[in-house]
């Protein structure tokens, strides 16, 4: 667990001083940013980021794989891959 000024920013598995496995990001005020798994202090696998509010933004494979991207209103706006936390191939929808 790390807190910042009192507010929980993190939560989840250590390894070696580093988040692994899973865990959740918050922001300064409290709201949950991101939820999913991490390698050697990483966001990698699995895993959900969310704009202010809860709004998802992106769920999928971090660093390489499948995801998908939504904008602010929760449409969707990517579906694709991802090769080494970008997109590939980046055609909107």
């Amino acid at each position: 667990m790390i807190l910042f000024f009192g507010n929980l920013i993190y939560e989840g598995e250590y390894l070696n001083g580093e988040k692994n496995w899973k865990g959740r990001e918050y922001n300064y005020v409290g709201e949950l940013i991101y939820e999913g798994e991490y390698i050697n202090g990483k966001r990698n696998g699995k895993g959900k980021e969310y704009y202010k509010n809860d709004k998802l933004f992106f769920e999928g494979e971090y660093i390489n794989g499948k995801g998908k991207e939504y904008d602010y209103h929760g449409k969707l706006i990517f579906e694709g891959e991802y090769f080494n936390g970008k997109r590939r191939n980046d055609q909107r929808i």
